[in-house]
């Protein structure tokens, strides 16, 4: 690390200034000036190279007839949709370019200025064969995000500042959560093992006493790390290809987690980011009415 010193000169009104003001510590003062720029300069730079994409395709059949006639996304929590929800958040980061495939009902999904792909197999396939039509927008570094999770935006702050090339969010609370989840077994969890500091596993057969978080359905990718998901998941695709059609389908109804454990097997590091709460996922009634509760309209 390199340390510049540098000479700040004040006029003598801005020396009457701090005298009449002795509250003022000028350091911290200028330290805190110099933080705000490197914020700014931060944000400038994502606004021009980040983006977001959201996937929206299936029907979670555990929530009708909630969302029987509407995509889960579009499901209302005190006068915002969860999707609105999501694009105010992103937006509020200064991330304007979001893409969002669609699938279920996808003629109710019509966000302004947002990029639109269509799965038009959503019953047959999963949440990656979802993301992959929109494979032409990993071109650079950008977020994931699945579409039933409402989150504070102080939780997005904090992983756009993490400059891993491929990071997950995981929620250290995870456990006192399904106390209270109690129509969702913890099989249904998506959890984290990890070994020196990076992610070891990851997915729904995890040990619960192995694991270190939740994955929350937010993630980050720098273009190198976009590079490498992309990599897997076409090895992966002519692997079971080679063999037989079942395992071939297999791939196609891949969660998001079974491919980032593709990533891992194949020897590339992915990093995780704790959190302890700040969002709630959206997949039973019992979830839904802890969203009225707990969300701030």
């Amino acid at each position: 690390m390199t340390l510049t010193s540098k000479t700040i000169k004040i006029d003598i009104k801005h020396e009457k200034w701090l005298e009449s003001h002795p509250e003022i510590n000028f350091s911290e003062w200028i330290r805190e000036k110099i933080d705000e720029s490197i914020e700014k300069e931060r944000i400038s730079k994502y606004k021009r190279k980040i983006k977001a994409i959201i996937v929206a395709a299936g029907h979670d059949k555990r929530l009708d007839p909630l969302n029987e006639d509407i995509p889960k996304c579009m499901l209302d929590v005190k006068g915002k949709t969860i999707l609105e929800r999501q694009i105010e958040n992103i937006r509020s980061c200064n991330i304007n370019n979001i893409s969002i495939i669609k699938g279920y009902k996808q003629e109710l999904i019509n966000i302004p200025d947002v990029k639109y792909y269509i799965n038009p197999d959503f019953e047959k396939n999963g949440i990656v064969s979802s993301l992959f039509f929109a494979e032409e927008e990993m071109d650079s570094d950008f977020i994931f995000l699945y579409s039933d999770i409402i989150f504070d935006r102080n939780l997005l702050e904090k992983l756009l500042k993490n400059y891993s090339d491929i990071s997950l969010v995981s929620d250290l609370d995870w456990k006192e959560r399904y106390k209270e989840r109690i129509k969702l077994p913890t099989g249904e969890v998506e959890l984290i093992e990890i070994e020196d500091d990076r992610v070891l596993k990851i997915g729904k057969s995890i040990s619960p006493k192995k694991a270190h978080g939740e994955f929350i359905g937010l993630a980050m990718f720098s273009k190198k790390g976009a590079e490498i998901l992309k990599k897997c998941y076409k090895n992966s695709v002519k692997k079971y290809k080679e063999k037989s059609f079942h395992e071939s389908s297999s791939v196609n109804k891949a969660y998001f987690t079974d491919i980032i454990q593709e990533v891992i097997d194949n020897g590339y590091q992915v990093n995780y980011l704790d959190v302890y709460g700040d969002w709630i996922e959206i997949d039973t009634f019992e979830d839904y009415k802890k969203a009225w509760i707990k969300t701030i309209p």
